[in-house]
């Protein structure tokens, strides 16, 4: 954790969540979201799982086995991907940044060994060396419309904005895809010749994440700080992210998950690249146009209670569940929101419950 005055770590005031370890603030969470929204704070997302995938094959390797098309990933790239059960289920998801020597993912916290036991597994002959390197390598993210700015300030000339591929229609024809990663965000080296040697820094939609080592980490608030940068905690964060309608593996989803249902099917997933695990129930579910759920945006009403529900309480319509909470959130201008997964035929207009809260969809 960035150490700090002010900081307060997310366990002290969430024990048991997966985030401990960094801050949630610094002392005035709705100051650090308005300058998450208007301006640029650093976030410390340093429990994020690490890992660095050596070898002439990686590329090629890691195309055949994941969501995404990545056969064509050069040096000053990064994307997403998905890695999925047979049935298609969501499993794990990961960032990708590729150097030129190293392809790094970087994934959910708790879940780099998992991640890392998966591609063991499916290494059989290929020449592909995969590593943990949590406990040397952290991320930092750059959050705010000032974000591809900021980083100049680390001696990174600007970035390009990320590049989406639109999703196609069901039942498109085949090659109509370009055979390209569905997101590609730019990636380039942090100076090589001072503390953050072999870092990088990649521009994605919410900002620009930095890849530094851990021993680096004090230098980079510093100077951040310097460029008038401050650090914000990652309850700015969440609530940035989840006003912006973006999903996290493992409180966004759930076991029964699948990609079309929670927003992912775009940004991590290419749906004309050919077999991986768990890909004809993707096509399937795409061809056919009905994901049994869907993510919405819920307002929560916030009368009964100040704070929010946890992630996993059931959403509740006439008694009888229709779907689970994710994220819930203290928004400085939208109030209490929470993103929630529920079953694609509850109306937008639907008088729904999470909890002791009233909620209604964002349409």
């Amino acid at each position: 954790m960035i150490d700090i005055a002010g900081a307060v770590d997310v366990a002290a005031v969430t024990p048991g969540s997966r985030d401990a370890a960094v801050a949630a603030h610094y002392g005035d969470p709705m100051r650090e979201q308005r300058q998450l929204a208007t301006d640029v704070g650093l976030v410390d997302r340093s429990n994020r799982g690490v890992l660095a995938v050596a070898g002439a094959e990686r590329i090629g390797w890691l195309h055949t086995i994941t969501t995404q098309h990545l056969a064509t990933l050069t040096a000053g790239q990064g994307t997403e991907l998905l890695v999925l059960s047979p049935h298609g289920h969501v499993e794990q998801h990961a960032m990708v940044a590729e150097d030129g020597v190293t392809t790094w993912l970087d994934t959910e916290p708790q879940m780099a060994d998992e991640l890392l036991a998966y591609l063991l597994k499916m290494r059989f002959f290929s020449q592909v060396d995969p590593t943990v390197v949590t406990a040397d390598w952290a991320l930092l993210s750059l959050v705010g419309p000032r974000a591809a700015l900021a980083v100049g300030a680390l001696g990174v000339p600007g970035l390009d904005e990320p590049d989406l591929l639109a999703i196609p229609e069901a039942k498109f024809a085949a090659g109509s895809i370009p055979g390209r990663p569905t997101a590609l965000y730019p990636v380039a080296p942090l100076p090589a010749d001072g503390p953050y040697s072999g870092g990088w820094a990649r521009r994605v939609p919410l900002g620009v994440d930095l890849m530094v080592p851990r021993a680096a980490m004090a230098q980079l608030v510093a100077e951040a700080a310097a460029a008038g940068v401050t650090p914000t905690g990652l309850w700015a964060y969440e609530a940035v992210r989840v006003a912006a309608r973006t999903p996290r593996v493992g409180l966004e989803t759930d076991h029964r998950s699948i990609p079309a249902e929670v927003g992912l099917l775009g940004p991590a997933v290419h749906l004309d690249k050919g077999c991986y695990r768990g890909q004809e129930t993707v096509a399937r579910v795409h061809n056919l146009g009905r994901p049994p759920r869907r993510l919405v945006l819920l307002h929560l009403d916030g009368v009964a209670s100040e704070d929010p529900p946890p992630a996993g309480t059931a959403v509740m319509l006439g008694g009888r569940a229709v779907g689970f909470a994710g994220t819930a959130v203290r928004h400085y201008e939208l109030g209490m929101i929470t993103l929630a997964v529920v079953k694609r035929n509850v109306a937008d207009d639907a008088a729904l419950r999470v909890g002791e809260f009233a909620a209604a969809i964002e349409p």
